[in-house]
């Protein structure tokens, strides 16, 4: 399982905890040193059958400033893909991927479900 988040990000930290108490391994990855490029996340979009709006980390600061919440509706997949592989801080994290598996934020009760 891969676990792609933000060293300083609080809600990660949640994350991490959970999965070591609950003893389910992963391999850790710095979502701003290493962003998620544009086939990875198209990948990732196709198998989590979530929106692509879920990816986006619509409480940061990048996403506010560039005023996302009025632009996304008007782009493609495509121009949203390629805009969130431009910085990994625009990414909803943690973003878990295990096999078929793709999880955007941390909410415990479907990590439970999805990842136990």
């Amino acid at each position: 399982m891969l676990l792609l988040c933000y060293p300083k990000c609080s809600t990660c930290k949640k994350a991490k905890k959970w999965l070591d108490e609950n003893n389910i391994e992963y391999s850790e990855r710095d979502i701003k040193l290493d962003n998620p490029s544009f086939d990875e996340l198209k990948e990732w979009y196709q198998k989590s059958s979530l929106p692509l709006k879920r990816f986006f980390n619509t409480s940061g600061m990048i996403y506010r400033d560039m005023n996302l919440k009025d632009k996304l509706p008007e782009m493609s997949e495509e121009e949203q893909l390629k805009l969130l592989s431009s910085d990994g801080m625009l990414v909803k994290r943690p973003l878990v991927v295990d096999g078929d598996t793709v999880l955007t934020g941390f909410r415990e009760k479907e990590w439970e479900e999805k990842l136990k």
